[in-house]
């Protein structure tokens, strides 16, 4: 069930503050059992509801089916720490006010879980909040899709995966769905013409019937839909021209999934396992949500740890380096880092990041700083800022599911952090 891409927590507006939602104080899920008012479910869907989304955003696998991501058995890789005790005190303008805000106060402000900031590969801050420990892991939501995305530039820069080619000549359950005539690249930077819609707020957007049919659980009776993400994508209908348009729509991330095992012959699970995540001294092992035939979630499934989603995006920061070893072509990175066709992203509707584009399943700030984003819903990032040398993982439980919730109040405190560390 592709539930990291249906709360529809939508317009609401006087929510529960971080710290009056806190998801230990409130109790949820303790005793056995526990009392009636503090149990959540999956199957009346309070589990991905807030205030209740505190506490399950750290234990998606007690309530769905999961696949593990394995860590390699050795000791982890440790991190060198040198913790700066200014930053919690660094100062920007959030968007649209006239009045500053410290880092501090905007961490709340974001509903944050976790956070951590790498600086030239060192530990400068890491706080945790809520349910979110150094022992657990939090649901990533759609940076999952900057994994899948990775995995295919990964493919692409040791010439297995050619982007130019049409999608059906890899995957031919797809020929006759929407994606049968658009190339990988177009899937890989979602320039696809689908008729798809995410609007959480429409009872009859498709992201519903893609949802049902990636529900690991038993059908109703009178279901006749799809059963499971591939059956569903060979469903999209075509809209539009293929090229013309940037549209977010979690259904490319797993075509792309599907493409990449395809490939490889493996799952994304596998597949992030063997080339990134057992090879970079991870602390715990990820996993997946899983459909009811056991099909990774490539578009939001994942959950991690934040300490090893720094990992990730150092490994990204050094184009695929590690620890002095190359760990895949620098290739893949530099892909990335081209950016997309900002005249697509610009019809996207993202009046809010302006100027922005999209490349490879990651957001592109096209800042002066190259900044760019792995970006999901209620507030998961990992923001690497090359100039400033910067990885910043941030893991929250933000009410409302759109990213514009808070990039107000992220952005430009992100930005700050990292002028900051350049006078350092």
């Amino acid at each position: 069930m592709a539930f990291a891409t249906v709360s529809a927590q939508a317009q609401q507006k006087d929510f529960l503050s971080a710290k009056d939602s806190d998801p230990v104080k409130m109790g949820w899920m303790q005793g056995f059992p526990p009392p009636k008012d503090k149990v959540l479910s999956v199957a009346d869907g309070s589990f991905f509801k807030f205030p209740g989304l505190r506490y399950s955003v750290v234990h998606m696998r007690e309530f769905l089916p999961t696949i593990n991501v394995p860590r390699s058995p050795k000791a982890p890789d440790d991190f060198v720490y040198q913790l700066d005790k200014n930053i919690d005190s660094l100062h920007f303008l959030p968007w649209g006010e006239k009045v500053p805000m410290t880092w501090e106060a905007s961490l709340g402000k974001n509903y944050t879980d976790g956070m951590l900031i790498l600086h030239r590969g060192r530990v400068i801050y890491e706080r945790y909040f809520g349910a979110l420990t150094e022992q657990n892991v939090h649901a990533v939501m759609s940076l999952t899709k900057s994994f899948t995305g990775t995995l295919a530039a990964i493919l692409v820069a040791e010439g297995k995966l050619n982007p130019e080619k049409l999608v059906s000549s890899y995957v031919p359950e797809l020929k006759k769905s929407a994606f049968g005539d658009a190339t990988v690249r177009q899937v890989m930077d979602m320039t696809t013409a689908l008729k798809y819609s995410e609007d959480y707020e429409d009872p009859h957007a498709e992201l519903w019937d893609f949802s049902a049919a990636g529900n690991p659980f038993p059908k109703p009776k009178d279901y006749k839909g799809p059963v499971g993400y591939y059956a569903y994508l060979e469903t999209v209908k075509k809209q539009g021209q293929h090229g013309e348009a940037f549209g977010y729509k979690t259904v490319n991330a797993d075509a792309l999934g599907w493409i990449i095992s395809k490939v490889t012959g493996k799952s994304v699970a596998q597949l992030l396992s063997e080339r990134i995540w057992s090879k970079i001294g991870m602390e715990q092992a990820a996993y997946y949500q899983v459909d009811a035939l056991g099909t990774p979630f490539a578009g939001g499934g994942l959950s991690a740890g934040l300490r090893d989603l720094a990992r990730f995006g150092q490994l990204i920061l050094n184009k695929g380096k590690w620890q002095g070893k190359q760990i895949f072509p620098m290739e893949a990175v530099a892909d990335i880092q081209k950016g997309g066709s900002k005249a697509a992203f610009a019809k996207s509707g993202h009046p809010e990041l302006k100027g922005w584009s999209y490349r490879d399943m990651w957001w592109m700030t096209e800042n002066a700083d190259g900044a760019f984003a792995a970006r999901g819903v209620h507030g998961q990032t990992v923001y690497i800022d090359p100039k400033a040398e910067m990885v910043i993982v941030r893991l929250a439980s933000h009410p409302v599911a759109a990213n514009s919730a808070n990039d107000a109040y992220s952005l430009p405190a992100y930005q700050a952090v990292a002028d900051y560390l350049m006078t350092q």
